[in-house]
This record gives C-alpha cells, sequence and structure tokens, in this order.
C-alpha cells in the first residue's frame, strides 16, 4: 500500500469521526497520526510495528492500526465508521469548503444523503435557513458542488501521464503494432485532462480492436465507437480513452492532426492561406517536420500549437527557445517544519543541494497563517539565525532568507516595514478572503504588488484545479502592476495549482515580467513538481533568459540586493 492511500485512509476516518461527533481526543490522535505519516519519505508499508510505535506522535494503538490497514486495507474504526455511514454521505466529504460539522448537520436536520440530494435543497434554498448556513454559505456549497460536477472524469496532467505513459507502452509493445503515440489534450500539455487519446498503425488490421479487449479496467463504449475509433472509459477514474486506427503512411499527418488545437490549424500561415490543417490532410509526410517545412515554417513543438502569435512568431523565425528542466539553478517558495512544511529546514536544504541546484528560498507561512503555523516574529529570527548557520556549513550553496507573507484584505502585508526588511525576499500571496468579487479582488493584489517589499507575487488566483475555482481578477491589470513595480510572478508548479495560468505567460513576458518556476514545496518529495512548472511554462512560451530562478547564485543574490537597495532610496 503507497503512503498516499494510507495518509488518505487516515484522513478520512478522522472526518469520518467528526462527522458522527466522536471523542476529539480521538480524532486528534488520527490527524496527529497523517502529519507524522505525511512527513516520512520512505515507504510505510516496508516499516515494523515497533519502527511505526517510535515514531513521534504514533504511539503502540496508532501503530497498531497502521499495521491492520497494511495487512488487511482497512481497519476496524475505519470499517465501523463507514458501516454507519451512507455512501453518498462520505462522498460529500470530499466538497471543497464544506467540513463534517456542516456535513453533519445537512445529514441530520434536512435527512439530505447525497451531493445531489444537497444541490437540491441549496436551489430550494433550504441550506440557507439551518442554524450557522445562511444565503452565503448556500450560494458557496452550490458553487463547489456545479466545480464538483464539471470536473467530474478529468485527471490533473500529472495524474493522467502515469496513466497515458502505461496505455502507450501497451499499444507500443503489441507485435502487430508498427506505430503508436499518445496525441491530444496531454501532448499539448494542458493542466487537466479528460480523454487519453492514442494512434496506432498496425502491421495486420485483422486484429483490430480486439486485442484492445485486453486492456485491464476500462470498460469499451461501443455505442460511440467506429469502425477505425475504439473508444473505452478507464472505471478508476472516469477518464475517457481513445484509439484511433491509422494507416502508417499517414501517421505523421495524423499525429499533426491531433496534436494542436483545430483553430490553431486552420489560421493561415502564409501569403497564399495555407494552413497546417490542410497540409495535415494532404500528401503523406515522414514526419511532422516534414509538414512544416512543406509551408516554410520551423517545427513548431505540440505545448504552443495554440496561439496565433506563435504561428507569427514562427514565420518571422523567432520562435523562443523554450525552458528545460535543466535551465533551472534554484528552488525558491519552500516551506519547513517552521510552519505546515514536513521536512526540517536543513532537510529541505541538503536535499536541495543533492539534487544539484545552487541555492534555496525558503519560505515558510508568515504569523497570518495561524493554521499553517505561521511564523510571529520572533520565530523569524530564530529560522533566520538557523539560516546563517547552515549558509556557513553548506556554502557555496546558499539558502535566502524569504517569508511567504499573507496579502490582508486591503492588501498590505503581515509583517511591519522592519520584519520584512529582514528577509531577502518576499512571495505576496492570498489565503484567506477568496470571495471577494473581481474589482476588490484586483485592488487587493495591485496594492500588494505595489508595497516595496513584495518581490514576488504567488499563485495569483488561488485556485485548485478540479477542487476550488480561482478568485476572479483582471489578469492584465496585475500582469502590467507588476511591470510597473518590477514585481516577479511565480508559476506555481504543484499540480493542484499551475497559477499563473499559462494562458497568461504570454502577456507576461511581453510586459517584461520576469516569472519563476516555484514548487511550493512543502517536503522534499514536492521539489518533483517543479518538472510541471516547467511543462506549463513552455506553453506559454517562457524562455530561460525570462525565469527568474535560472539566474545563477550570484545573479540572484545580486538582484535581492539591488530591490534592497531600492528601497532604501
Amino acid at each position: 500500500m503507497e503512503n498516499k492511500e494510507l495518509i488518505r485512509m487516515f484522513r478520512l476516518t478522522a472526518s469520518l469521526m467528526e462527522l458522527h461527533d466522536e471523542n476529539p481526543f480521538k480524532i486528534k490522535s488520527y490527524t496527529n497520526a497523517v502529519m507524522v505519516l505525511e512527513r516520512l519519505e520512505s515507504p510505510i508499508h516496508q516499516m515494523s510495528q515497533a519502527q511505526l510505535e517510535k515514531l513521534d506522535g504514533i504511539g503502540k494503538g496508532m501503530a497498531g492500526k497502521i499495521m491492520e490497514a497494511i495487512q488487511t486495507g482497512s481497519h476496524a474504526d475505519l470499517a465501523r465508521l463507514l458501516e454507519t455511514t451512507p455512501e453518498g454521505v462520505v462522498q460529500m466529504l470530499s466538497i471543497k469548503g464544506i467540513g463534517p460539522k456542516k456535513i453533519r448537520t445537512i445529514w441530520k436536520d434536512l435527512g439530505v444523503e447525497t451531493s445531489e440530494g444537497l444541490r437540491q435543497a441549496c436551489e430550494r434554498n433550504e441550506l440557507s435557513k439551518l442554524k450557522g448556513f445562511g444565503a452565503k454559505t448556500q450560494e458557496t456549497i452550490l458553487q463547489a458542488l456545479q466545480y464538483s460536477e464539471a470536473s467530474k472524469g478529468k485527471l490533473l496532467w500529472a495524474e493522467a501521464e502515469p496513466l497515458a505513459l502505461d496505455l502507450l507502452s501497451f499499444l507500443k509493445n503489441r507485435p502487430e503494432t508498427v506505430s503508436a503515440e499518445v496525441v491530444g489534450d496531454l501532448r499539448r500539455n494542458l493542466e487537466t485532462i479528460d480523454t487519453l487519446h492514442y494512434l496506432i498503425s498496425l502491421q495486420d488490421d485483422s486484429t483490430w480492436p480486439g486485442f484492445l479487449q485486453e486492456l485491464p479496467g476500462i470498460s469499451p463504449l461501443d455505442a460511440v465507437s467506429g469502425p477505425f475509433v475504439w473508444r473505452g472509459l478507464l472505471s478508476d477514474s472516469g477518464l475517457k480513452l481513445e484509439v484511433r486506427l491509422v494507416p502508417e503512411r499517414r501517421f505523421a499527418n495524423q499525429t499533426l492532426l491531433y496534436s494542436a488545437n483545430p483553430a490553431w490549424l486552420t489560421q493561415p500561415v502564409n501569403e497564399a492561406g495555407n494552413t497546417l490543417m490542410a497540409e495535415a490532410y494532404g500528401e503523406p509526410a515522414a514526419t511532422e517536420e516534414e509538414i512544416f517545412q512543406r509551408v516554410q515554417l520551423p517545427y513548431i513543438a505540440p505545448e504552443l500549437r495554440e496561439s496565433a502569435r506563435v504561428l507569427q512568431m514562427a514565420r518571422e523565425n523567432q520562435l523562443p527557445a523554450l525552458l528545460q528542466d535543466s535551465d533551472l539553478k534554484g528552488i525558491l517558495h519552500n516551506h519547513s517544519t517552521y510552519s505546515d512544511g514536513a521536512h526540517t529546514l536543513e532537510q529541505m536544504a541538503v536535499h536541495c543541494q543533492q539534487l544539484g541546484f545552487e541555492y534555496l528560498g525558503m519560505c515558510d507561512h508568515s504569523k497570518s497563517a495561524f493554521y499553517a503555523n505561521g511564523l510571529q516574529e520572533f520565530r523569524v529570527k530564530e529560522q533566520q539565525k538557523e539560516i546563517d548557520r547552515l549558509n556557513q556549513e553548506l556554502g557555496p550553496f546558499r539558502i535566502f532568507k524569504g517569508i511567504e507573507s499573507d496579502i490582508l484584505a486591503d492588501g498590505s502585508l503581515d509583517y511591519d516595514n522592519d520584519v520584512l526588511a529582514s528577509f531577502d525576499f518576499i512571495v505576496a500571496s492570498i489565503h484567506s478572503n477568496l470571495k471577494m468579487d473581481i474589482v476588490k479582488a484586483t485592488d487587493r493584489l495591485v496594492n500588494a504588488i505595489q508595497n516595496p517589499y513584495t518581490t514576488m507575487l504567488g499563485h495569483p488566483t488561488g485556485r485548485l484545479l478540479l477542487r476550488r475555482e480561482g478568485y476572479p481578477i483582471d489578469h492584465k491589470t496585475v500582469i502590467d502592476a507588476c511591470a510597473a513595480n518590477q514585481v516577479i510572478i511565480e508559476i506555481n508548479a504543484n499540480p493542484w495549482r499551475l497559477d499563473l495560468d499559462w494562458r497568461w505567460v504570454e502577456y507576461a513576458l511581453s510586459q517584461n515580467v520576469l516569472l519563476s518556476i516555484n514548487p511550493d514545496a512543502h517536503s522534499m518529495r514536492g521539489y518533483d513538481d517543479m518538472r510541471y512548472g516547467v511543462l506549463v511554462g513552455r506553453k506559454g512560451g517562457l524562455t530561460a533568459e525570462m525565469t527568474f530562478n535560472a539566474k545563477s547564485r550570484d545573479e540572484v543574490a545580486a538582484y535581492f540586493e539591488e530591490r534592497k537597495k531600492a528601497k532604501e532610496i
């Protein structure tokens, strides 16, 4: 059993106990266990009960429950709670923005036991009449339900990728396969995926599509399939699958056709009005590159096949050299056990150094983030003292003193200027009051951007893909403010965020705004998310020259120092 499965199981147990109003000390023991398990890097299932008992915050009883879960796939408390809770109520626990206590009230007072019943209760204005709810809470829940419904059958790119590669391996390794390729939204690096698209050509079409019945965990959708297109559904995720049989001589043409935004393919690419769509349907080509050569264009990577501006740049031979993972020299915006991280400052720093990076930017939560153990002023001093010590020990590797400072409702930051001045850099982010309208939300961000201590704007919309919509902002106004105040914008590389959205990267670059690929890592494993930030940055045309953390350690240090001097003038 994977660590994340165990953690999910014990988190659900705690939520169900709260739902049933059980002993708060017992609930606390489960939430503490979750926090401990989240900090473990090694596989939990390989640990003995004795090793588990030695973990601070676990103890003999909880260690026994963990061992039971590993050995049987569940444990007694969870089984009991699931037996006494309607399945629909359990599913309601996953609705963003509504906790177990409110769900208990909905279940017990209204008799609602499903998400659909909850939606109907909202539409009948029944929730607003419950004690502790009101019209605003009811509207928030209804919006969350609608967003959840729209997100069904979709996965994050990061979740879909391993599934896609496993299926591609299956298709490529068939003895009758000549060529196979994943195309569609996954090849274009879109942030969420609802369908896995493949092309395949076979030596012997007589086996088509019979061998696809061998795919595990996939239900065929015969009603929407055809002679050359087989469609199915992945049982566990609800993700759709489409496999298209194409002749080998047209494989490259079809790969281009299904690896681009259709509207992009219909854009004229030269004065004669030729389009890549027409070329894709034209003479067979050996490669995609050959098709681009026919219309005198350089090869355009699949992730760039969205914007008309890209075609214009290609015509002018001005396509950017896109950012690569290897261009990144440091990792900024990270959390440690000083706030809500899983690993100590030293562990985060040493691991970053071992990965070959030149520097680390530590940005634990600020004091307003009480829910995340945000740093009061005296703890800021403690952390900065430890950073000084580690910089002496780990040099020339360097830890930069940062903070993720909460942007308050009026746009101010949550420390006095003398504390803000003690940091090398400040990531300003919003974590609360997410229900402002577009005017107030934009003004709030602009005020924070205009603060002379703000170095970088963190996850600009606060979105959680497939979980929560971001708050509405005027992206153009926010980016223009960053340009005017020389504030860097992060692309938060956590696959649930990917915020700044790639659709605004092109505009940010046009305004000479630097972007930074930040993992917002809360554990050493979180550094791995950097690649997702690179993928969406590339999709927006991001280059190493415009990526802040592609700068060297000395360049970053000089940049921060110049910012500090500018504040003193």
